[in-house]
């Protein structure tokens, strides 16, 4: 079973309960790295927990909400070897994962339509990498982490 690590700033808190409340319908733990109010925060700050659960091993996936799910995933895709997929519809988070193996799904607390979510999320959790031709791509990715620039 996947587990996930959840977080959000001011603007994504609210879609965030949200998403806790649909992953315990589908039985899915979850560990929530903050924001704990709809006080302004920082949203940098909580990429960044939820990118290193990720990376310690406390979950397989992540799942990052801000207003527009831009600055989350820009956040995010600073730490190396996260791959954070900004997403605003199944089909995106769908290929987020297949494609990218993406491993953290990025929201908008703003402009994530409420009848999607379920959709995207399931999307997210559920689909695999296909791997093949999108391997060579992604090792391209992993050496520009490590590029002295």
């Amino acid at each position: 079973m996947v587990r996930v690590v959840i977080g959000s700033d001011h603007a994504g808190f609210r879609l965030k309960d949200t998403i806790k409340a649909l992953l315990d319908t589908m039985g899915i733990p979850w560990e929530d790295v903050g924001t704990a109010t709809a006080a302004s925060v920082d949203y940098p700050d909580f990429a960044e927990a939820a990118a290193r659960a990720v990376l310690d091993g406390r979950a397989d996936r992540g799942i990052l909400v801000c207003g527009t799910g831009i600055g989350m995933s820009i956040a995010a895709n600073k730490i190396p070897g996260i791959r954070a997929a900004l997403a605003w519809n199944e089909a995106t988070a769908r290929l987020g994962r297949a494609h990218n193996d993406a491993n953290i799904l990025a929201l908008g607390g703003r402009t994530t339509a409420p009848a999607e979510v379920e959709r995207v999320l399931r999307a997210f959790l559920f689909t695999g990498y296909e791997g093949g031709r999108h391997d060579a791509r992604l090792a391209k990715v992993a050496h520009l982490e490590r590029k002295d620039t």
